[in-house]
C-alpha cells in the first residue's frame, strides 16, 4: 500500500490545480484519474472566464441560479487568473478580450441593467452600451441587439493547455499522477482514507474528491448520498478565418458563448445540451441543439451565417440539483473534501486555494460555508429537463 498526505480523486482542471498548490507546500500528493488527464468535462468545455454576472439559466434549465452570490467569487478568481501565467511557465493561452453580454428585448435588457448594479456592489468593472454604442464597439453585432454590458475582464483560457500545464508543474513539485486507474472502493481505517484501485490501494489522511459529474457516484463508496445533474454540454467549432471578433459574446437569457480564438476558429457553446449523458461514453450530439444554437449565434452575429462548420462535441459537466457551485469537507467523515459545479472551470485557482486553506485548517480567502455539502446531502436525485 502507497501512503500520501493526500489523494485527488479527480484528473480534471480542478484536480491539476490544486495538486499543484498542495506540492507547492511540499505536501505529498497522489492524484488518481480514471482516463486521461483533461479527457472529460474540463477538456470539452469552452474555457471561458465569467467575471461579470453570468445567466441565471441555461435552455432546459428548471432552477435558476443566483448569479449575485457568485460575484464574490468570479473577482476573487480573476485576481488568481492574474497569477496563473506567471506561475507557469507555459503559455496556456489566456485572452483577456474582455465581454459582451447581450439582450434582444426589454426584459432581458432590465436584466443586464439588474446584475450591473449587483456587480457595481461587487467592485467588478462594466459599462452598459445602448443598441448604438454596442455596434459601434462590434459592428458586427445584429440588428436584435437592444442593449449590452462590456465587461473587460471577462475572457478565456485554452482548456487543453491549461490542465496539462497545472499538472506537469505538479509533477515537477512532486506530485504522483495515476491515470487510467478507476475508483473501485473507499474506506476508512482510523484515521486514514484507504483507496481501491484497478490497480491496487493507496492511502493517505486527507482525500478530496473532485470528479466533476461523478462526484456522486465515488460519494457513494463512504456511503453518502448526495443531490447532483450532471449536464452533457455540447460546443461547435469553425473553420480558421481572418481576426473578426475581438470580444467573447454571451446572451443574458439563452445561454450562449461566442469567441474567436487565437487559431482563427469560432467556438460556440452555450447550454444547449447533447442527447444520452453517458458517463464515461461519448454523449450524442443533438441535431437539435446544434440547430438551436447555431441559429442564436447567427441571429446575434450574422456574419456567422456564411462561416463553414467543421466539428461539434460533446462533454459532461457536474451541475449540482440547485446549479450552485459546492466546496468544502464532507459532515461527519472528518478528512474527505469536496469540489465542483457550476462554474468549476472559472472558480479553479480559486477553488485550489479554497482547498489548501480549508485541508490545512486556515481561514480561506472568501466564505464558502453556505456552498459546502451538507445542502445537498441525503436527497435522491431529480431528473430536470436540462438534464
Amino acid at each position: 500500500m502507497v501512503n500520501s498526505d493526500v489523494i485527488i480523486i479527480g484528473g480534471g482542471i480542478l484536480g491539476a490545480a490544486l495538486a499543484f498548490e498542495l506540492t507547492k507546500e511540499s505536501i505529498g500528493v497522489q492524484l488518481i484519474e480514471r482516463s486521461s488527464i483533461s479527457r472529460e468535462g474540463s477538456g470539452a468545455t469552452a474555457g471561458n472566464l465569467h467575471i461579470q454576472a453570468v445567466h441565471t439559466r441555461r435552455p432546459g434549465q428548471v432552477i435558476a441560479l443566483d448569479n449575485v452570490r457568485l460575484l464574490p467569487l468570479q473577482i476573487a478568481a480573476s485576481r488568481l487568473w492574474d497569477v496563473v501565467e506567471e506561475e507557469l511557465p507555459e503559455d496556456i493561452e489566456l485572452r483577456r478580450t474582455g465581454g459582451l453580454t447581450v439582450a434582444e428585448s426589454e426584459p432581458q435588457g432590465e436584466e443586464i441593467l439588474l446584475k450591473r448594479r449587483h456587480e457595481i456592489e461587487a467592485g467588478i468593472p462594466g459599462e452598459i452600451l445602448a443598441s448604438d454604442e454596442a455596434r459601434r464597439l462590434l459592428p458586427e453585432l445584429g440588428d436584435s441587439v437592444q442593449l449590452a454590458e462590456f465587461c473587460p475582464l471577462d475572457g478565456y483560457v485554452n482548456p487543453l493547455k491549461v490542465t496539462p500545464a497545472w499538472m506537469r508543474a505538479a509533477i515537477r513539485q512532486g506530485l504522483t499522477l495515476r491515470t487510467h486507474e478507476e475508483v473501485l472502493n473507499i474506506s476508512k481505517v482510523g484515521s486514514s482514507w484507504i483507496v481501491g484501485t484497478s490497480n491496487g490501494q493507496y492511502a493517505c489522511s486527507t482525500l478530496v474528491i473532485v470528479g466533476g459529474p461523478w462526484m456522486d457516484r465515488i460519494l457513494s463508496m463512504v456511503r453518502v448520498s448526495i443531490r447532483m445533474n450532471p449536464v452533457a454540454i455540447q460546443m461547435h467549432v469553425t473553420e480558421r478565418m481572418a481576426p473578426r471578433l475581438p470580444f467573447l459574446v454571451q446572451h443574458i437569457a439563452e445561454g450562449m458563448s461566442i469567441k474567436q480564438v487565437t487559431a482563427g476558429q469560432i467556438m460556440i457553446g452555450g447550454g444547449w445540451p447533447a442527447q444520452n449523458l453517458a458517463l464515461g461514453k461519448t454523449s450524442d450530439v443533438s441535431v437539435e441543439s446544434v440547430i438551436g444554437n447555431l441559429s442564436q449565434a447567427v441571429r446575434i452575429l450574422p456574419f456567422l451565417r456564411n462561416v463553414r462548420l467543421l466539428r461539434s462535441w460533446s462533454g459532461a459537466l457536474g451541475a449540482t440539483a440547485d446549479e450552485m457551485p459546492i466546496i468544502g469537507e464532507v459532515p461527519g467523515l472528518e478528512g474527505l473534501f469536496v469540489a465542483g459545479g457550476t462554474y468549476a472551470f472559472t472558480f479553479a485557482p480559486l477553488w485550489a486555494k479554497t482547498l489548501l486553506a480549508l485541508i490545512l485548517r486556515r481561514t480561506p480567502e472568501v466564505d464558502v460555508s453556505d456552498l459546502g455539502v451538507g445542502r445537498l446531502m441525503n436527497i435522491y436525485k431529480s431528473k430536470t429537463s436540462g438534464g
